[in-house]
């Protein structure tokens, strides 16, 4: 692999490659099964949730952002498991990643077909479809610097677009739209702040939060993973991933629960245009909640321009996991539960195989171009969902073991980057993802679905059996936990705080307000 992400290229991939279509699109959905209350609680206690998910991880890396010789990938979670917790449960962990990552690949590529039908129905999906592919496939065989050039452009793209959104959600709020309509929270007083999909009073509002919190799940998962398994490509890798773990969060909070609260202020949750949507599984700008608003206030030209950062925003995301899959069997591969095959990396620094198998796979999306089949990817895609909170609950444990082993070997004063109110926050969000995991079904067992419940919780059992699996494989029953003292956070400790210490030492500190701004931002 090529150090080639600089600050610059991992600042923006933080906040942008959590932005795709699950906020822009997704939140449809939840708004008209949650009510706007419910969709804007979800998102903000979705949000606590992700801060200590993104300091655990940072913490680990930033001590060991992988090997100088690139033997292990540090910001993959198969290794950080692996190395702190248990090999079994880091092979597990590191092929749910894969499953989830290349079924999201595909997930957006079908996004964005569905988008561009918001202007034309003469070109065929599968055709879209093969497009979006095939760029993306292309970016990820160029450089890393090239993916991290057309990643930074895309979060670009995204961030513009959820400012603009915002803006015009407030000017909407007020009545500065062009029918002077002032919104203002009608559509919290009718038809109603909250849903009741399952029930009334305090039992209703309360399942309308749960439903919510399940459903922004899958707007938030494998964010944090994509800031940290840039560490082993990023230039600085210490400093860079810290200033980018610092910020992720707070830029996410504002960008979710901001645009969440303003997707309920500005359409109903019953809106004919929304329910419409939604009833025909139409992708895209035509049920955005954002469009639909804009379009209601008499905007003409905004929502294609919102319909292109949509596109792109589908494409960005695509692309970020394609690069997620390629470099987690990298990772995969070098320790040794992937075939040898995947650790091949061209002269370009890309792991070619990786790139290639994650492509083929992705071709699922093709499911998609028949109606009959669309229900099998939609199945896949909601089991997507739980293999990222099975993920954050196993780097949560790596963490709390990584943080035993720091402590036992008095290396806490060296650890580059310390966060607050650990190891609680750990255990509050194990708990809490454990609990959703477990829940994350209860509908279906309220009106009951066979069909919404095995996709619901068919991904336990096969985490168990991957886990259970290769501990009969190797015949390693009489160790679940790697022993405190045997965990090892030394090996690279030296290299890498060598490392850091040339850098800083060539570091030039800003010298005007504009050079200050710019270290700021970068």
């Amino acid at each position: 692999l090529k150090k080639g992400l600089k600050s610059s290229h991992i600042q923006l991939i933080a906040i942008g490659g959590c932005i795709g279509t699950g906020l822009f699109v997704g939140t449809s959905a939840t708004l008209n099964k949650c009510g706007p209350a419910g969709l804007f609680i979800s998102y903000c206690i979705m949000s606590t949730v992700i801060y200590p998910v993104m300091n655990a991880l940072a913490e680990m890396v930033c001590f060991l952002p992988g090997l100088p010789n690139n033997d292990e990938t540090g910001g993959s979670i198969s290794t950080l498991v692996t190395r702190y917790v248990d090999p079994s449960l880091g092979f597990a962990v590191g092929w749910n990643y894969v499953y989830c990552y290349i079924i999201l690949v595909a997930a957006e590529c079908t996004a964005a077909s569905g988008v561009v039908t918001y202007w034309t129905t003469a070109v065929p999906k599968a055709v879209w479809i093969t497009i979006f592919i095939g760029v993306i496939v292309l970016l990820n065989f160029t450089a890393v610097e090239f993916y991290g050039t057309s990643e930074a452009i895309f979060c670009s793209l995204k961030v513009l677009c959820i400012l603009g959104i915002i803006l015009v959600s407030i000017v909407l709020f007020f009545g500065g739209g062009p029918n002077h309509d002032r919104l203002g929270f009608r559509y919290w007083d009718h038809p109603g702040a909250w849903a009741y999909h399952l029930a009334k009073g305090n039992s209703g509002r309360f399942s309308d939060i749960v439903t919510g919190i399940i459903r922004a799940g899958f707007a938030f998962i494998l964010g944090p993973e994509l800031v940290v398994l840039t560490s082993t490509e990023a230039q600085d890798s210490r400093r860079n991933i810290e200033k980018a773990a610092r910020r992720f969060i707070w830029r996410l909070i504002f960008f979710y629960c901001v645009s969440s609260l303003c997707a309920g202020v500005i359409v109903s949750r019953t809106d004919p245009v929304l329910v419409n949507a939604l009833n025909q599984g139409k992708a895209g700008a035509g049920s955005s909640p954002f469009v639909i608003g804009i379009q209601n206030a008499g905007i003409k030209v905004l929502p294609h321009i919102i319909n292109v950062c949509i596109l792109s925003s589908a494409w960005s995301s695509g692309n970020s996991f394609m690069y997620a899959t390629s470099r987690s069997l990298l990772s995969l591969a070098q320790d040794g539960y992937a075939p040898k095959v995947f650790k091949r990396v061209n002269r370009f620094g890309v792991p070619y195989a990786g790139v290639a198998c994650g492509t083929i796979v992705s071709c699922l999306a093709y499911l998609n171009v028949s109606s009959s089949t669309a229900d099998v990817f939609n199945w896949f895609s909601n089991i997507s969902t739980i293999s990222g909170f099975l993920g954050w609950m196993c780097a949560g444990v790596a963490y709390l073991r990584f943080r035993k082993a720091v402590f036992y070997n008095d290396l806490y004063s060296r650890l580059p980057f310390k966060t607050p109110f650990q190891p609680y926050l750990t255990y509050f969000y194990v708990i809490f993802i454990g609990l959703i995991c477990l829940v994350n079904g209860y509908e279906s067992l309220v009106h009951w679905s066979y069909k919404d419940f095995i996709a619901a919780y068919i991904t336990l059992p096969a985490f168990v059996a991957l886990w259970v699996g290769h501990k009969a494989y190797t015949r390693t029953w009489s160790q679940w936990f790697i022993p405190v003292h045997q965990i090892d956070v030394t090996t690279g400790l030296r290299e890498i705080e060598e490392e850091t210490k040339e850098l800083d030492a060539k570091r030039i500190p800003p010298r005007n307000l504009w050079e200050k701004i710019l270290n700021w931002l970068f």
